[in-house]
């Protein structure tokens, strides 16, 4: 009875793993589990896919577009000399386009790139392999969009003792609507204070609307490994629907469920360790949106109503852009909900108090490696009880292993007289063969929740251990901590009682070595914690052997 049972646990823990890895990767928006095909990258140029981008050519009649829609066409401008505008705090780049003042370009100085650990990470980007905008306009009229020349005033570096840089982007006016937007940079931060201020010198009241959108191409982030997957798109928060990804199949499809009116919440592109959202004050209505405005170029955003102005009248709509990583306190300290693009998936409930955790270990300590090991060892020290309870019931099991097998061939060709003995046994020995197997289980969502905090906390790129160890979030260069971690995953199959059955004697070794081929391809943070739960098990299985008087032995496969 006893080797149904266990085969039957290995074989739904082995499902349960490929179908958790199946649905980790649908659920993040890949449609193969290994090596996806990448989308085709958008073959417009750069200043075309921006011309397009869920707004407006660059020639066009006037604006048609009624109240609650981002135009699909722009109002006529008079020719004004096009620039880029590079601008350098201590922790950015920035380039803004004259054209609408808009964001395109975010480079990150304390953040490496994916491919090339030599250049900075890079995030919105407006080339030819990559459309990523932060934009913002008028609607509601022939008013300034993000396709209206302004004219550019401000510094365009934070010099030393200065705490903030200030660029000022104004419009021409349009039907008598001037735009000027102020963009407030801050030393340390990765948070834009954006102003919009609408100034009416016509001669007639106007009602325009403010859009605020982030324009990007449906592809996956270069160098993002195909042996683990995490959701690139759009994502909209608020009170009444909480955290909702979009996935660009479904905006594609015009399938999107989203919460389109609200007076709170925030819009974001995100994306593995780094997101881009927009940030309006609770208590302003606004209409959420996403769209696709091109081909392979889709908008998330949010229309507000400034104000009916007289002539003469202005009005001032403040917000905020962050575009950055997804440090964890920086984004809860900012609006509710925003920690959110930090995806632990649906283990964010265990994955929060285990994150904290382990960012205070590392406040003690200085190094993410090494509070790796703290964490894991400190979720043993608490799961002590549990395991002792399985290694104890499993080492029962091994002390009259040698009596079941004995058993098991006397009895060969009786199979039901086979179970009834084994069952006897196990009552006289008060052995329960399944008592190893619920302890641990428990543990289960507890380690794959901290599998999802090390997978998804930005803190682990570039971040050294030991000697070759130069950043946890990419794969062991030299495959050594695959190899020790293997090692010790067989190391602790072999300490485990055999099954009599030979089959699943070879199961129990081919599904650690199946499995462990992954990990060759996992980023070091998470092999380093996978190796220490493995050498703590390993330690009070032997320590609960001993103290029960059987002596540890290793149980050496058999594939004749």
């Amino acid at each position: 009875m006893t080797d149904i049972r266990r085969t039957i646990l290995w074989v739904i823990f082995g499902f349960s793993l490929v179908l958790l890895w199946d649905q980790w990767q649908l659920y993040n928006g890949n449609k193969a589990t290994f090596f996806p095909k990448p989308e085709v990258a958008a073959t417009a140029s750069a200043p075309a896919a921006a011309a397009s981008a869920n707004g407006v050519p660059a020639t066009s009649a006037a604006v048609t577009a009624t109240p609650g829609q981002v135009p699909t066409s722009a109002p006529a401008a008079l020719a004004a000399p096009r620039e880029k505008i590079e601008v350098e705090t201590d922790v950015l780049k920035l380039s803004f386009d004259s054209e609408g003042g808009s964001l395109v370009r975010t480079e990150f100085t304390r953040h490496r790139d994916f491919v090339d650990s030599n250049k900075n990470m890079v995030l919105l980007d407006q080339s030819s392999s990559r459309v990523y905008m932060a934009q913002t306009g008028l609607i509601g009229g022939d008013f300034p969009t993000h396709k209206a020349p302004m004219s550019f005033s401000g510094e365009r570096s934070l010099k030393d003792g200065q705490n903030e840089l200030n660029l000022r982007f104004e419009s021409a006016e349009m039907n008598g609507v001037k735009l000027v937007k102020t963009y407030t940079l801050k030393r340390g931060s990765y948070v834009i204070d954006v102003k919009h201020e609408v100034v009416n010198n016509g001669q007639s009241s106007v009602s325009p609307q403010l859009y605020m959108q982030l324009v990007r191409d449906g592809n996956k982030p270069e160098g993002e490994s195909s042996f683990y997957s995490t959701f690139t798109g759009p994502a909209i928060y608020t009170d009444a629907k909480k955290y909702n990804k979009v996935d660009f199949e479904d905006i594609e499809k015009n399938k999107a469920e989203i919460d389109k009116t609200s007076t709170n919440g925030y819009v974001a592109m995100v994306q593995h360790y780094f997101a881009s959202a927009w940030l309006l004050a609770d208590g302003v209505p606004r209409e959420n949106f996403v769209r696709k405005v091109d081909t392979n170029l889709y908008a998330v955003g949010m229309i507000t109503p400034v104000a009916d102005l007289a002539p003469g009248q202005s009005k001032t709509v403040s917000n905020q852009l962050y575009s950055g990583p997804q440090e964890e306190k920086v984004l809860e300290a900012l609006t509710p909900g925003l920690d959110l693009v930090k995806d632990y998936g649906w283990l964010a409930m265990l994955s929060k108090p285990l994150y904290w955790l382990l960012d205070q270990l590392h406040s003690v300590l200085q190094n993410w490696g090494w509070s790796i090991v703290a964490l894991v060892l400190l979720l043993k020290i608490g799961f002590y009880w549990l395991n002792a309870k399985a290694y104890s019931s499993m080492a029962k099991m091994k002390a009259i292993n040698p009596r079941i097998m004995e058993m098991r061939e006397r009895l060969k060709n009786n199979p039901q007289q086979m179970q009834q003995e084994m069952m006897k046994i196990y009552r006289e020995e008060k052995v329960n063969p399944m008592g190893g197997c619920f302890p641990i289980m428990i543990q289960i969502p507890v380690f794959i929740a901290l599998y999802w905090v090390l997978l998804s906390s930005v803190e682990m790129r570039n971040a050294p251990w030991i000697g070759w160890i130069h950043d946890l979030s990419a794969p062991d260069p030299f495959f050594i901590l695959p190899l020790v971690m293997t090692s010790t995953t067989l190391l602790q199959t072999a300490l485990n009682p055999a099954p009599p059955d030979p089959m699943q004697a070879k199961l129990m070794w081919l599904m650690p070595l199946i499995f462990s081929v992954m990990f060759f391809f996992f980023p070091a943070g998470l092999v380093l914690y996978w190796i220490t739960n493995n050498i703590l098990s390993i330690a009070q299985q032997w320590m609960i052997n001993t103290r029960m008087g059987v002596p540890p032995q290793f149980n050496l496969p058999k594939f004749k």
